[in-house]
């Protein structure tokens, strides 16, 4: 199975913008279907975006769609969140998580189908 680790988090000023990483061994990440969630404290985990296997294809139920936006290297084993104009609200645990997909063009839009998971990364946004 694939193994994923999330870094990039720490702490960002209101207006300003980070960039998290999530990395994948065991298994090549063109396999997967990527996704981006977070969990703020005291708050339901939150679908940010998917992106298909191939990354030709993204999807996001979530008001961060302005702000936010996931990337794919498939090359490198990696996905990416670029998080810009970050808000106080957006300070929570942020994980990047896999589905296993048969379709290389179709994100997965079903947050009960991402099976692995990272350990997280914590953003703070400070105002």
């Amino acid at each position: 199975q694939v193994q994923l680790v999330e870094s990039g988090g720490g702490l960002a000023q209101a207006g300003g913008s980070l960039t998290l990483s999530c990395a994948a061994s065991g298994r090549p990440l063109s396999r997967y279907a990527m996704g981006w969630f977070r969990q703020a404290p005291g708050k339901e985990r939150e679908f940010l975006w998917a992106i298909s296997r191939s990354g030709s294809r993204t999807y996001s139920p979530s008001s961060v769609k302005g702000r936010f936006t996931i990337s794919r290297d498939n090359a490198k084993n990696t996905v990416a969140l670029q998080m810009n104009s970050l808000e106080p609200e957006d300070t929570a645990v942020y994980y990047c998580a896999a589905a296993e997909s048969y379709y290389p063009d179709s994100p997965v839009n079903n947050p009960h189908e991402y099976d692995y998971w990272g350990q997280g990364t914590q953003v703070t946004v400070s105002s």
